[in-house]
């Protein structure tokens, strides 16, 4: 192994939080069950960087047969980006000692570009990552072929040599099928093991 592969949400980054989704929710308004169908059906496109948030939003609200202004757009798009931001401190620091050991790190992360600018703008660790991966940028989407395709090209190392970490099973599948060694994340402390336990 030279290199690890990380998804950011889930493993990096948290996942949204039950407060947050609900403080997301206050500001849509409507049927929370069919909010989050619109939410999730609308979202491939915006993470994958086909249109942006207030483009995403319109989806979503069209979807649901609700009005949308400027205003409200703006608050969604305020509220959508807050319930992305806890991080993980604790992986933070693996990721830290990870690149002190010499380990080549990449990033693959679903992420729309609203959401990018505010990592960049807040996480100084992401200059840990040798490759970004952004889906906002690549044109593709976990767990599309190509958006794995461009981080083994971008990492310069046969699939073999690269570990790619996913708290999602369909995500970590698909980098199997194209010659990756894929590993569930669980949580950070049963990451640590297997990174300690595979050869260099």
């Amino acid at each position: 192994m030279k290199a690890v592969l990380f998804d950011m949400f889930g493993v990096i980054a948290r996942l949204q939080s039950p407060a947050s989704k609900a403080a997301l929710h206050r500001v849509a308004g409507g049927d929370r069950d069919r909010f989050w169908e619109a939410y999730w059906t609308q979202r491939v496109p915006y993470d994958r960087g086909d249109v942006d948030g207030p483009g995403y939003w319109a989806a979503v609200f069209a979807q649901l047969g609700l009005p949308l202004d400027e205003r409200l757009t703006a608050d969604l798009i305020a509220a959508d980006l807050t319930s992305w931001s806890e991080i993980d401190e604790e992986a933070v620091e693996l990721l830290g000692t990870l690149a002190d050991r010499g380990v080549t790190l990449g990033l693959l992360s679903n992420i729309p570009e609203e959401l990018a600018v505010r990592y960049e703008a807040t996480q100084p660790w992401l200059h840990r990552f040798a490759v970004r991966g952004l889906s906002c940028r690549i044109g593709s989407a976990k767990p599309e072929p190509a958006a794995y395709r461009w981080c083994i090209r971008e990492l310069g190392l046969p699939a073999e040599e690269i570990l790619f970490v996913d708290d999602r099973p369909d995500n970590v599948e698909a980098a199997r099928e194209l010659g990756l060694e894929g590993w569930v994340f669980t949580t950070v402390d049963a990451l640590r093991d297997v990174l300690e336990a595979a050869p260099a």
